[in-house]
């Protein structure tokens, strides 16, 4: 019999499509990952629906959406549903090794046989910070041990470099700047270090005196760099083992970044483009072509259902604990041309340092406010996509009917799911959401301005790795 596919996911966290040069960056950020789309499918419109981390992962490792998971919020209280099985569940049912590193903690993290950690984040006081050789070092051994045994492995690796604190090592860190970051003339960090819930953060891993908003950004895209080299390790690993084209490669994107776009400083929340427009490309040559680029839209719940076609997995086969059924779709549909694209409008969430909901379709997008945000931003946002694509014109207020067309296809959505899977939406009962416990919904922006607060990135990194159910303890330690 013969042996099935190996999976290598490789997930990004906080990466931005339109920062990686196979996706049209104007700068030479992935050239590793550029060669490697080449031998395989890039999809070029790839949507993160659920913002952030947590419910965006619920999606890419269920093959459902947050109506079936019940996960929107980064600190979701408790597990992911015992009705919804995961990735590495099904993998293990059927016959692979599984090996996760870098992602305990998460809701969607379960079943896992073997979990991996890393040092994945850094301050300026501790120096530059090599995230992905990090991730290396543990993952080589791992993989040896993996490729040793008869069976087939699904291995799961999470990168952190894309994610802030951007500390990448020489000589990524100048590679895309040539400047003086601490220039006293150059004002464009002055709003972000004025922004008193974030600016802790931010002076413990920037330069002291930073003034430079384009040296930031460049941190960012060496980083992205510094982590497509590594990965190029990754892939020689696979070729010296023999096993390159018996693996199923994928490389996705969690969500995307703001850095200093939307005032959202260098972070991963909100609904903008910048956030939800993800990469995703598969290499799997016994039966994808080779540099082909998919333009129709899909999602992470599209994920599951592909790997498991490509692996001859039939979905018959896996022994769900309930009725659900994946809502995404296999993305050979597109890949063979027998559909154009999947749903080209769709409802978005981000519950992160806010909570928003809202509707994207190719045309416009509509967020709305479920109670108001540090940003002090409008309660209703409408741009349309095609002639502002960077979003800074908010034309709720001159499009009334758009905004409630919009609302009316969103609310429709909203209890068809409801009605199909007899839950709630939650995006409506997420209590302390924020993790100040006995809080509950914000009344006004500066009650949420004044309360949020992130102070270093031994914090920022109980918000990401901790258990969920000890998320609110994570939180205490938060002071203005």
């Amino acid at each position: 019999m013969q042996k099935k596919p190996n999976i290598l996911l490789i997930a990004i966290d906080s990466i931005r499509a339109d920062h990686m040069s196979c996706y049209g960056y104007e700068r030479l950020t992935t050239p590793h990952i550029d060669r490697f789309a080449t031998e395989g499918i890039l999809f070029e419109r790839t949507y993160s629906a659920h913002i952030p981390t947590t419910p965006a992962y619920a999606s890419m490792l269920t093959g459902m959406d947050c109506f079936n998971t019940q996960v929107v919020a980064l600190r979701h209280k408790g597990g992911l549903r015992t009705e919804v099985k995961t990735m590495a569940e099904i993998m293990s049912d059927q016959g692979y090794n599984t090996t996760c590193v870098g992602f305990t903690g998460n809701p969607s993290s379960r079943g896992f046989d073997t979990y991996l950690d890393y040092e994945g984040w850094g301050s300026w006081n501790e120096g530059r910070s090599p995230k992905a050789q990090n991730l290396n070092d543990v993952t080589m051994p791992e993989l040896d041990r993996l490729v040793a045994d008869d069976k087939p492995f699904f291995m799961m690796l999470r990168h952190m470099d894309p994610h802030a604190p951007y500390l990448p090592p020489a000589p990524y860190e100048r590679m895309f700047y040539h400047g003086n970051e601490t220039d006293p003339d150059n004002k464009s960090m002055e709003p972000v270090m004025n922004f008193k819930p974030f600016r802790d953060f931010f002076a413990s891993w920037m330069p002291p005196g930073i003034s430079d908003k384009d040296y930031v950004i460049a941190q960012y895209d060496g980083a992205i760099a510094y982590m497509d080299a590594a990965i190029a390790s990754i892939f020689e690993a696979l070729n010296t083992h023999g096993i390159m084209d018996d693996t199923i490669v994928v490389i996705n994107g969690d969500h995307g970044e703001t850095l200093y776009d939307h005032e959202c400083w260098f972070d991963h929340h909100g609904m903008y483009d910048n956030v939800l427009y993800v990469p995703l490309i598969i290499r799997y040559p016994s039966k994808l072509p080779q540099g082909k680029r998919v333009t129709g839209f899909n999602q992470h719940k599209d994920l599951l259902p592909t790997i498991l076609e490509l692996a001859e997995i039939d979905e018959a086969d896996i022994d769900f604990p309930s009725d659900l059924r994946f809502n995404g779709e296999s993305l050979t549909k597109l890949i063979s041309g027998e559909e154009a694209s999947f749903e080209s409008e769709f409802y978005i969430t981000e519950c992160t340092w806010m909570r928003k909901h809202g509707w994207r379709t190719p045309e416009w997008k509509l967020m709305i406010a479920l109670e108001p945000d540090f940003h002090f931003k409008p309660e209703i946002e409408l741009y349309n996509l095609v002639h502002d694509p960077e979003e800074n014109v908010n034309l709720a207020e001159q499009e009334p009917e758009m905004v409630e067309l919009l609302r009316t296809r969103m609310n429709a959505f909203i209890v068809k799911r409801e009605e199909e899977t007899g839950l709630p939406n939650p995006m409506l009962d997420q209590g302390d959401w924020h993790g100040h416990e006995g809080v509950g919904a914000f009344t006004s922006s500066q009650q949420a301005y004044d309360t949020l607060h992130i102070g270093d990135p031994t914090q920022a990194a109980k918000l990401q790795s901790e258990s969920r159910e000890e998320s609110s303890e994570a939180e205490e330690t938060e002071t203005d």
